[in-house]
């Protein structure tokens, strides 16, 4: 029995220190993704170059039988729609996921920018961004954005950027208006895991978008040569 006592004190240490390890290497984990993204978090709009094109990250817009609004979404959708409006970023690619016939984010944002006076125009949407790796991956090599403003969540930015560093895009990131903590904290709590998985992509997996496909052109920025007259 004395021997068994020492076994489950043994057993019980090493869980406890494999439980500890795990905690420090994903705080670890967390701090390194958001100092590497962060560096090209831009504060204002002042700072985003004329003639961006700005990539905003899906999310569900709400609803339901409950008719509930989802805050990530309409604060993503005020802040694309005011720098577009700025006249900093001239076309947005909204990009989401659309694998269900019945689920279809970026038409939502679609909607929802356009009721925000953003031309149709000005607007490509990406049904192919399940994931915020496969959006910027995307973005990168599919849709050819060299420079592209990032627009989501203050929490979700620095992920996003890193990600794309980790792709080869020269990306920034702006951040839409903080959501207040007791509406947020669930989210927020899961961000650190998916920051380790971000990491786990770019430096163990190599993970890959789900879809490419042929590269898509999009609209170049107007200049006093190119503008129509009649506009």
């Amino acid at each position: 029995m004395q021997k068994l006592i020492q076994l489950f004190k043994k057993l019980s240490l090493l869980l406890t220190a494999i439980v500890l390890l795990g905690i420090l290497t994903a705080t670890a984990i967390n701090f390194w993704v958001l100092w590497r993204g962060s560096r090209h978090l831009l504060s204002s709009i002042e700072q985003i170059p004329v003639g961006s094109i700005g990539v905003v990250l899906g999310t569900s817009p709400g609803g339901g039988k409950h008719l509930v609004i989802n805050p990530f979404f309409e604060a993503r959708m005020d802040a694309a729609a005011t720098l577009y409006h700025s006249g900093t970023v001239y076309h947005l690619v909204l990009s989401g996921d659309n694998r269900r016939a019945d689920y279809n984010e970026p038409s939502s944002m679609k909607e929802a920018l356009k009721h925000r006076g953003v031309p149709a125009s000005a607007l490509t949407l990406d049904y192919a961004g399940f994931r915020t790796l496969d959006t910027v991956a995307r973005a990168h090599r599919v849709f050819q954005v060299q420079k592209p403003v990032i627009i989501t969540d203050d929490f979700h930015i620095a992920r996003a950027l890193f990600l794309a560093e980790a792709e080869g895009a020269e990306a920034l990131g702006f951040a839409s208006a903080p959501i207040p903590w007791r509406r947020s904290y669930k989210t927020r709590v899961r961000e650190w895991a998916s920051r380790v998985r971000a990491f786990l992509d770019v430096y163990i997996l190599g993970t890959q978008p789900h879809f490419l496909g042929e590269t898509i052109q999009l609209p170049q920025p107007s200049t006093p040569e190119t503008a129509d007259p009649t506009e």
